[in-house]
């Protein structure tokens, strides 16, 4: 297909759903293009010459039975976007698979950068950079003092017993998808079964929050817009604080197609997030060793995901030939934190 028509988007029945469900919405022919970064579900910019959306649907070929919920991600950025927490504008959401071939979402395009490494950062220089990732701390915060049943999401998830049903889940997401053999990783996840924290209060868990899940722009560096809901329920907010203290640790590999943002001039280091987080949210954060480990075993099975479906020939985009090098570095950095608390 050409780059207009990108695998997944059929943008003349996508253009006859907006039709008729938002008249008027679009006002010339569509055109499209993938949005290049993720590894997980389908993202396109699609513009009609003068407006612009963002489409997102799942990956063209073995979709796991509790992944990739584009109902979820919908209905959590239309209960958050009247809230202070940064989301955008959500525009429709089909569950009709005869349109593109699974559930999608349309939502609105909001400009900013998703800075995926440090080489990327740089530019900023140091002190941007150092008042960015703050920044990221701060909006995870204020996400986390959402009440949930005040924007209606008090059932969107079951908090009790949330970290147990989270290392079952992905011990299951990990054998739908086990091809190969992995040291480590099943002492990784039988040690992190042994040492369950206890959680503290339940709130919104975006489940993926780290920065290049986010949009940054204008002239202070604002997050204009949190992205990639997909993994968003009820449970431990510790665990995206883990998931971001994991992404601000150097990962040891170079020019690696996953990257963390820590080699940034300027970056601070991951305990002064835990630090900032502690002070501004008043959680207890004694135990964010386990969540960190947590954050790089379930990683690794996400990423032993992709690169399943890399080996089935069924993903779309660049740098998916590297993935599996990379699972392998996950599992032994969970037990290094968990071995050095």
């Amino acid at each position: 297909m050409s780059p207009d028509h990108p695998p997944g988007l059929d943008l003349d029945r996508l253009r006859v759903l907006l039709d008729r469900e938002r008249p008027g919405l679009v006002t010339g022919p569509l055109s499209g293009r993938l949005i290049e970064g993720g590894r997980s579900n389908l993202t396109y910019a699609v513009s009609d010459g003068t407006a612009r959306w963002v489409v997102r649907r799942p990956p063209l070929g073995h979709v796991l039975a509790t992944a990739h919920d584009m109902r979820r991600e919908h209905r959590v950025i239309s209960a958050l976007h009247p809230t202070d927490v940064p989301v955008p504008r959500p525009v429709l959401l089909c569950e009709d698979e005869e349109v593109l071939g699974a559930p999608f979402y349309v939502m609105e395009f909001v400009e900013g950068t998703p800075y995926r490494t440090a080489e990327q950062l740089a530019p900023l220089g140091p002190e941007r950079t150092r008042a960015a990732v703050l920044n990221l701390v701060d909006t995870l915060v204020g996400l986390h003092a959402v009440d949930p049943a005040e924007v209606g999401l008090a059932d969107f998830g079951r908090p009790e017993g949330f970290l147990d049903r989270q290392l079952r889940r992905w011990a299951k997401q990990l054998d739908a998808s086990r091809d190969r053999d992995l040291a480590g990783i099943d002492e990784l996840h039988a040690t992190l079964g042994r040492e369950l924290p206890r959680s503290p209060a339940p709130t919104v868990v975006h489940g993926d929050y780290r920065l290049d899940n986010v949009l940054i722009g204008g002239e202070d560096d604002e997050i204009r817009a949190i992205l990639d809901w997909e993994m968003s329920t009820l449970g431990d907010p510790l665990t995206d604080l883990g998931l971001l203290v994991m992404y601000s640790s150097p990962l040891g590999m170079p020019d690696s197609p996953v990257s963390t943002t820590a080699q940034a001039p300027g970056h601070p280091a991951p305990g002064e997030l835990v630090e900032r987080y502690a002070a501004r949210s008043g959680r207890d954060v004694s135990t964010i060793a386990w969540y960190t480990a947590f954050a790089w075993f379930k990683l690794a099975v996400i990423l032993e995901g992709i690169h399943y479906r890399y080996t089935l020939g069924q993903t779309v985009g660049r740098g998916f030939d590297r993935i599996g090098d990379l699972v392998p570095v996950f599992v032994e950095h969970g037990l290094t934190t968990l071995q050095e608390g």
